[in-house]
């Protein structure tokens, strides 16, 4: 039984793990929009507020929302794009319009959803699990370098902070047990920011000038605003993450030994939808699983519940107390870059694992994981090769989790219904990949 102390401190570790790709949307979409500093403090500061009330809406849960596995949400990068143009060419108001609408159909499109698990089987869910790996390990080194675009990108001092944060994971994952290695991570980005506050790397210039404290507010930058070519776009986005979110749910799920049913599927969707539709509401963003809170549960091996509410409860605070959160952000890139190494990398470990069950003297097994890992992988490498396609195309397939996704399932269908045909004796589809009745 883990004590109080303990279970904050896992929390804020899981924060930690996930405030970068949190606080990153706010920051750019503020950025690209020419926010003035109060309206970017107030977007960062509702993001994690409501990144708080997702997360304990999908945990905590009730009996027809949410999943209740140790799932930590966040904004989709996939809705930084759309939300932009959509306020570029239109406003604020018709974007967040868009999100409310979206959440809704999120929520109705929930049991259609659920219908599909049969299409999951071993072999799409090893798949897939390793592509959610695969696909963030980009995110991971463009972080050790010292993050996209930094003007000391790749130097020697980033790649040795990164480097030390991970080598110091593993040390104390080597030699200790129990609470210590589960707060292996958190002791990691400690220790990595206090060495770059020693190289000059640590600026707490955010922390000085964030205010003390903030109410966040329903329709903040307005009265929400319809357009049918906004709710279709934001609509698009929404699926895209349901996708990806279901590859979580089955990830975690595995970790955590929960055989997920066809209804634990639809809570956690139904709660997603509350959540995105929170976003439209609080004016922040749509909501998505995060995959770097998984591969921190495969790592520390704790997977109470009791941990992510504690970081739900956090996220709530931070969202109250920009000073408090603005902490966070003197992390450097290359040091969480070097923590994400060891995350994501559990994420594609977790895929193999699973796989491993699956019978590869299949050739059709085999032909599924190879295509799909090899598209999803490429699709997340290489985003660009969809440049030429229609907005909504390419907003698709530029997601390496979902192309890769989609890719296992339709040859899984295709070669195992084939397989069938030419075999008359039935196989176990948890062996042979094929998809359940």
């Amino acid at each position: 039984m883990l004590s109080k102390q303990k279970i904050f401190t896992l929390g804020l570790q899981h924060v930690l793990a996930m405030y970068a790709g949190a606080i990153i949307v706010p920051l750019i979409i503020g950025g690209a929009l020419k926010m003035t500093p109060t309206q970017l403090a107030y977007l960062i500061a509702a993001d994690l507020f409501t990144c708080g009330l997702a997360t304990l809406l999908q945990v905590i849960g009730t009996r027809y929302v949410g999943i209740r596995l140790p799932v930590v949400l966040g904004c989709t990068f996939t809705a930084v794009g759309p939300i932009i143009a959509i306020a570029s060419t239109s406003n604020l108001a018709t974007a967040y319009g868009s999100i409310l609408v979206a959440g809704l159909a999120v929520f109705l499109l929930a049991p259609l959803f659920g219908k599909l698990l049969r299409f999951f089987p071993t072999v799409v869910t090893g798949s897939v699990v390793t592509i959610i790996g695969l696909t963030l390990i980009p995110v991971a080194m463009n972080n050790a370098a010292g993050g996209q675009g930094a003007p000391d990108f790749g130097a020697p001092r980033n790649l040795l902070l990164a480097l030390g944060t991970l080598v110091l994971i593993l040390v104390i994952n080597k030699l200790f047990t129990g609470f210590i290695r589960a707060v292996s991570v958190l002791i990691g980005l400690v220790v990595g920011t206090a060495a770059a506050s020693l190289l000059g790397m640590v600026s707490f210039e955010n922390v000085a000038n964030a205010s003390w404290f903030n109410i966040v507010q329903p329709f903040y930058f307005g009265t929400p605003q319809f357009s049918i070519s906004a709710i279709l776009t934001m609509v698009l986005v929404c699926v895209i993450s349901m996708v990806e979110s279901t590859g979580v749910y089955f990830a975690l799920g595995k970790i955590v030994g929960a055989d997920l049913k066809e209804q634990d599927i639809v809570k956690g969707l139904r709660a997603e939808g509350l959540a995105i539709l929170l976003g439209g509401l609080f004016n922040s963003f749509p909501y998505t699983t995060f995959s770097q809170n998984v591969g921190l549960v495969s790592l520390t091996r704790v997977k109470t519940r009791n941990v992510i509410i504690a970081a739900g409860g956090i996220l709530l605070v931070l969202g109250l107390l920009p000073k408090l959160a603005a902490l966070a952000t003197v992390i450097p890139s290359a040091v969480l870059g070097g923590a994400m190494v060891a995350m994501f990398g559990m994420v594609v470990s977790s895929g193999i694992n699973i796989l491993s069950d699956v019978d590869f003297k299949q050739n059709e097994n085999l032909l599924i994981v190879a295509c799909s890992i090899a598209v999803g992988l490429g699709s997340a490498v290489i985003p660009q090769m969809f440049d030429q396609l229609p907005n909504a195309l390419k907003m698709l397939l530029q997601n390496g989790i979902v192309t890769g996704s989609l890719t296992a399932v339709v040859l899984n269908i295709f070669l195992h219904a084939k397989a069938k045909k030419a075999t008359v004796p039935a196989q176990s589809s948890t062996q042979t990949g094929g998809a359940h009745a």
